[in-house]
């Protein structure tokens, strides 16, 4: 597979020496390498040893390791940055992306609707099953797939029927979505015909990148395949039309290069890809420039819709413009507290609460704990007040680029961190083994100031994964917060019980 890299292959939010150096690394991967090679060293690459490249200094804003004197220490309770950090569906679903060890094997079951009662639905259990060219299959295997996810089991015989079948599929993040739909988008070019047969769209740069990885990973034994990148910074030649088979960018720069300067014929594309669907339908820019693309497609063209999430609207909405498609759903695992023992704090103050925090951990073995802020400041003072007083603690928060969370994330699960600071950004979607116990120095509120029961789930659910017993401790200052606590433990018919953190026997007891 010829594999086009964009001019501006990094991301903008990228600044400073540590980015230089991550740069750095790439290009000379890419230098040295080529396709084939690269696509197996990105596979043997751990996450890890790649953010070790980095380099990371102390005084970099996702490390806490220098001291602070209270004197220096932010103001909490200050009106600067008091708006609450809330996550970006594009940026946590690239950070799942990332963080993926593997396949998620999933015993769920699916949810299948199908339209089209002239178009059998069957399973297969081997990818020889599916009759793939040998290319393809080789690059499936190289990639380490053994045997299809319980997604692609069905989803894969459908995706490559003939004659085409459209599809709008939601599994969780892990389960083998992208691969499914890139060795569709693979499958489906006449490398006979040179021009763009395939498009797929992202919400973002770096998501398209990801995508663009799967398939040249996949694709690297198909070198007649040839794909092209459609992002910022990639430019083209106005007076050249695009050749290249597969189209895989964002809805602008698509939208670009198909009607404003008519560099490839929209009727002609046989695959519409959309990928991250909630996020293209429910954000206003790219619902708009989809429907545009949309519009200037065939009505044969494959329509292919795929999430980790679809709420009733964007369900209602994807129905609409998808012709007869076949809906795929893997059910969600349902997060519980049934194993996580849950208690409230009465505390005066912000100052209080700290105090609260420094009492549980003086008393109970904790492996490693994630404590939840409201607002950023928040987060960045409680960070200072503990590393000051010795604790090895990280923050993450929405002012970082995804590149500092990942490598965040990569110290605390390596454990060179052992509290994790955050605010929403990291409330759903990442699990983290070894934590033990999470807090929440802010209850979840809504934009009315009501408990946001949704949020507290997924915000707990970070502790008592894999079967294992978890601790979540909520921080109450007034009657406000009591009252969000309380609304809580009813929506879930489950005690929330008080606990004094004075007393060393009662903290004692919660970690038996």
């Amino acid at each position: 597979m010829q594999l086009l890299l964009p001019l501006g292959f990094f991301p903008e939010s990228l600044n400073g020496p540590t980015s230089s150096r991550l740069i750095s690394l790439v290009v000379f991967c890419f230098k040295r390498l080529n396709m084939g090679d690269w696509a197996k060293k990105a596979e043997d690459q751990e996450v890890s040893k790649l953010v070790d490249q980095l380099n990371i200094e102390s005084g970099s804003p996702y490390s806490q390791n220098n001291k602070s004197s209270d004197s220096n220490l932010p103001d909490p309770n200050s009106g600067e940055d008091g708006e609450p950090d809330v996550a970006d569906p594009a940026e946590t679903s690239l950070l799942i992306k990332i963080l993926g060890k593997g396949l998620v094997n999933t015993k769920l079951s699916l949810d299948i609707q199908q339209k089209n009662p002239n178009s059998p639905l069957h399973s297969i259990k081997t990818f020889e099953a599916l009759h793939l060219k040998a290319s393809l299959l080789k690059g499936i295997y190289a990639m380490g797939f053994n045997t299809p996810s319980k997604i692609q089991e069905t989803a894969l015989p459908t995706l490559l029927a003939d004659p085409p079948q459209n599809m709008i599929a939601q599994s969780q993040s892990g389960t083998g979505k992208t691969a499914a739909f890139v060795l569709a988008m693979l499958s489906r070019v006449n490398i006979g015909l040179n021009h763009p047969q395939v498009l797929c769209l992202s919400p973002t740069y770096e998501l398209a990148i990801q995508t663009g990885e799967v398939a040249a990973r996949m694709g690297q034994f198909c070198p007649d395949i040839k794909l092209r990148f459609a992002v910022r910074g990639e430019e083209v030649d106005r007076s050249k039309k695009i050749e290249e088979h597969i189209l895989i960018g964002t809805p602008g720069k698509l939208l670009d290069w198909g009607l404003k300067f008519r560099l490839f014929d929209m009727k002609k594309i046989t695959v519409f890809v959309l990928d991250e669907a909630d996020v293209m339908i429910a954000t206003q820019g790219h619902h708009d420039q989809c429907i545009r693309i949309h519009k200037m497609l065939r009505p044969e063209c494959q329509m292919l819709f795929f999430s980790a999430t679809y709420d009733k609207e964007v369900m209602d909405f994807a129905r609409l413009i998808v012709a007869d498609p076949t809906i795929i759903r893997l059910m969600r695992e349902e997060e519980s507290l049934d194993n996580i023992k849950q208690y409230y704090v009465k505390c005066k103050n912000e100052d209080n609460k700290y105090n609260a925090i420094q009492n549980i951990y003086g008393c109970i073995s904790i492996g490693q704990a994630i404590i939840f802020c409201h607002t950023r400041r928040t987060a960045a003072w409680l960070a200072a007040k503990m590393t000051s007083d010795g604790h090895s603690v990280a923050v993450l928060s929405g002012d970082l680029t995804v590149e500092q969370r990942l490598a965040v994330l990569d110290r605390f699960r390596s454990g060179l961190e052992k509290v994790l600071i955050t605010t929403n950004v990291l409330s759903r979607g990442i699990d983290i083994e070894q934590v033990t116990i999470v807090v929440n120095f802010d209850l979840p509120v809504d934009v009315r100031g009501n408990a946001d029961c949704e949020t507290y789930l997924h915000r707990i659910g970070r502790t008592g994964r894999f079967g294992k017993s978890g601790i979540a401790i909520n921080l109450i200052t007034d009657e406000k917060s009591m009252k969000v606590c309380t609304d809580i433990e009813k929506h879930f018919k489950k005690k929330i019980e008080i606990l004094n953190t004075d007393s060393a026997d009662d903290i004692e007891k919660i970690g038996t």
